[in-house]
């Protein structure tokens, strides 16, 4: 299936320079292209497209009010680009939340990739234009998972809760969150595949927004019950008991900070009193990771396909058969609720 995109940005180099990289691709086809976001709105209304790139500052209607327009009359998947700034942060979750479902740095890496690798503009292109309409957030309803058994053998409670996401995550985690108390009993330790530029920014909304005390993790920061600590991007979280580890060493690791990474350290620091939660996502990073947690005897639960936008990650924990629980993203708080206690 041909994704057809509409590429909006105020940039007449930078559409160019976007629509140059989309046409090298087979599978993706730039069926029109608009200067603001009332053109935006207007364009995507006449042309139908499977998926809109988006720039978030331009005149007229800038790129937050058109994705909340363009939700209003006809969601479609939106892949925002962003600078690497603190405002470009803060306009890049205002879009997200307004219903856009990822976002890519406005660089020339990322409209190329790194020589040798497949071309992540095109990957999410592809991912988000092919999942259509049930990728949206907006669109789906929270229906009940196919097997919701999150109450397992292992009775006790977790000392440890260990959470991962990548696409559509940054929404998901917020979500998951707001639906937990400010007395919640347990830790909760969270990878999100995000720029450096943006964790600092994204745990202060998080913080605000809901009931826990949430921050950007730092070197030595303590594991507390209430609070949540969000690892800072390009940079590897790994737990210690009852504290987490911060490094800028990748260590080999294809994403900074690793889910995989996050969940091994967990498993070695708490054994079998680790839940581990795998949310939406592209690609297999957390898969590993859970084994390990099986392996320790602890818990593994995954978001599920209806509730998840790209199901790639807990899809490839459910399908090794790592999961004890897959659950809609509306349950999982009130299932960590009731298995915390």
């Amino acid at each position: 299936m041909t994704v057809r995109v509409l590429v909006v940005d105020d940039s007449p180099f930078f559409r160019r320079q976007l629509c140059s990289s989309l046409a090298q691709n087979p599978g993706i086809e730039v069926v029109g292209t608009a200067e603001d976001g009332r053109q935006a709105v207007e364009k995507t209304l006449a042309l139908r497209p499977d998926l809109i790139t988006m720039d978030y500052a331009m005149p007229v209607m800038d790129g937050i009010h058109a994705v909340r327009k363009i939700m209003g009359v006809r969601p479609t998947p939106i892949l925002m680009f962003s600078a690497l700034t603190f405002e470009g942060a803060q306009a890049t979750l205002d879009s997200l939340e307004a219903g856009a479902l990822d976002f890519l740095p406005k660089n020339k890496d990322a409209l190329r990739g790194a020589p040798g690798q497949r071309n992540p503009l095109h990957e999410r292109v592809l991912a988000l234009g092919r999942a259509l309409p049930q990728a949206n957030h907006r669109l789906r309803k929270v229906v009940p998972s196919t097997r919701s058994d999150a109450q397992t053998t292992r009775s006790q409670p977790p000392q440890l809760i260990a959470i991962g996401a990548s696409t559509g995550g940054p929404v998901a985690v917020q979500t998951l969150l707001r639906a937990l108390p400010a007395r919640f009993p347990v830790p909760i330790a969270v990878a999100v595949h995000m720029p450096h530029a943006f964790t600092g920014t994204y745990a202060q909304r998080l913080d605000r927004d809901c009931a826990l005390q949430v921050k950007e993790a730092q070197d030595g920061d303590r594991l507390e019950p209430g609070s949540v600590l969000i690892a800072p991007g390009a940079h590897q979280m790994r737990i210690e008991r009852g504290r987490v580890r911060i490094s800028a060493d990748k260590a080999a690791q294809l994403y900074a900070p690793s889910i995989d990474e996050l969940f091994t350290t967990a498993a070695a620091a708490y054994s079998s009193r680790v839940l581990g939660i795998v949310l939406t996502g592209m690609g297999q990073d957390g898969a590993r990771g859970a084994a390990t947690l099986r392996s320790a005897h602890a818990r593994v639960w995954a978001q599920d396909e209806a509730s998840s936008v790209i199901f790639g990650m807990p899809a490839a924990v459910a399908r090794a058969g790592l999961a004890d629980a897959v659950l809609g993203l509306g349950e999982l708080g009130p299932s960590l609720i009731e298995v915390s206690r």
